[in-house]
């Protein structure tokens, strides 16, 4: 089992190449279910859900090709993958697949749009809540499709294919969203989602369906109409940047101080964040490459936030701001609305230092001057990566075990940190 030693104090300097979007790549890569004509897909990034998807992709009969480099490619420019659904020749989603990917089971929507069947695992994924699947299987319901769970699988039938409906989720939900969107392309007739997902990777993932033949309109509002089509065609898309990762780097340099450009970076995309940084006293910049992020020595300025669906503050980027408000002069507090369960990061910066307590939905994190290294241990995906960034600015050696979970969304998290002064390496038992 990997994990990854750091040893704190220096400040980061130099440029931060942005990745693909994990969150747009995913749904993407599913989409080509559609169509039996070939998906290319540029900058996708190279993470461990990409690969696990592309095993799952291959278990329906998925043919995946990824292209070399090219002359001219940067060293982090993400990979292209030609996919090719030519010939779905099982529409079961097994269980040992899918149960290490929540997103995975989104292949249900294509595989019924096309193929009017499909058994898929009920999810596994982060331990962050419940995060149920009802609002996905009303979508489909609403769309005509029968649906019974036998045995931990959800079982979809739409013998006549599925018939453009008026969908209205009681809450914003993005993978209700997806699944929605993508069920809805080859159903006959008008689709209306109402109070849909307005996440970039929504517009993204119609942007490319509508290359394929689609006809999508309103996506990235609460209100997505789609007129289905006969059949989808193949096209080609590249993956938008990825604000996630952008926005965590972001505050990896608000938290050690130095001064970084995060190339490829679109500040669009995460304007509440920036703001919150800009808030918190980091200097930030937007220019033709991207964003850069500076601070000089001084102190941190604590802030008062909550999470919202896009364009409010992400949820995946509580735990980052968590561990750069640890070192704030003062009283900061953020409240988490999208998932219970998601202060699972809290116990862990608390053995760096960190003064926190919570109270229901809310953390409040009363700043210190200085954060101690620590062995700390990664429970999800984001809470991984507040540990590496509180390990950064902390006195002394961190180690961070269990990083399988950095992998899964960080392309090559401690070579793009060490490239900008960071001392950091992975250590592989």
């Amino acid at each position: 089992m990997d994990r990854i030693r750091i040893v704190g104090g220096s400040k980061l300097n130099g440029t931060i190449a942005i990745s693909g979007a994990k969150n747009a790549a995913l749904p993407l890569m599913i989409a080509t279910l559609l169509t039996e004509e070939t998906l290319i897909l540029d900058n996708v990034p190279r993470l461990a859900d990409v690969a696990q998807l592309q095993r799952i992709l291959g278990n329906h009969g998925v043919d995946i090709m990824s292209a070399g480099k090219r002359p001219g490619d940067g060293q982090y420019q993400g990979q292209t993958l030609h996919i090719s659904a030519a010939n779905i020749i099982d529409t079961t989603a097994p269980y040992e697949l899918v149960s290490r990917m929540r997103a995975s089971f989104w292949v249900i929507a294509p595989l019924l749009a096309r193929m009017h069947e499909a058994k898929v695992s009920l999810p596994g994924g982060c331990a962050i809540g419940t995060r149920p699947v009802d609002l996905l299987i009303m979508a489909l319901e609403k769309l005509g499709a029968e649906l019974t769970i036998d045995g931990g699988y959800v079982v979809a039938k739409a013998p006549g294919g599925l018939r453009g409906a008026a969908i209205d989720f009681p809450r914003v939900t993005v993978s209700g969203t997806h699944v929605a969107l993508m069920a809805a392309t080859l159903a006959k007739g008008t689709t209306v989602i109402s109070n849909a997902a307005c996440e970039p990777e929504i517009t993204d993932v119609a942007d490319c369906l509508n290359k394929m033949g689609a006809c999508i309109s309103g996506a990235g509002t609460p209100r997505i109409t789609v007129e289905g089509v006969e059949k989808l065609h193949g096209a080609r898309h590249t993956v938008l940047p990825d604000r996630i990762e952008a926005g965590t780097y972001a505050m990896a340099v608000a938290m050690t101080g130095g001064d970084v450009q995060l190339s490829g970076a679109r500040p669009e995309l995460l304007r509440s964040a920036l703001d919150v940084l800009a808030q918190a006293g980091a200097d930030i910049t937007v220019n033709n490459d991207g964003i850069r992020v500076a601070r000089n020595g001084a102190r941190i300025k604590p802030v008062t936030v909550s999470t919202a669906p896009f364009p409010g503050f992400p949820t995946d980027l509580q735990a980052q701001l968590m561990a750069l408000m640890a070192c704030a002069r003062g009283s900061s507090q953020i409240t988490e609305t999208i998932f219970e369960n998601r202060f699972m990061h809290v116990q862990e910066l608390a053995r760096f230092g960190a003064r926190i307590s919570l109270d229901g939905e809310t953390a409040t994190i009363d700043g210190i001057e200085k954060l101690r290294g620590a062995p700390v241990m990664a429970t999800d995906l984001r809470a991984s990566v507040s540990l590496v960034i509180a390990g950064l600015a902390a006195e002394g050696e961190t180690m961070v075990n269990r990083i399988y979970h950095l992998d899964r969304g960080f392309e090559r998290l401690e070579e793009k940190l060490s490239a900008c002064g960071a001392l950091i390496q992975r250590i592989s038992d």
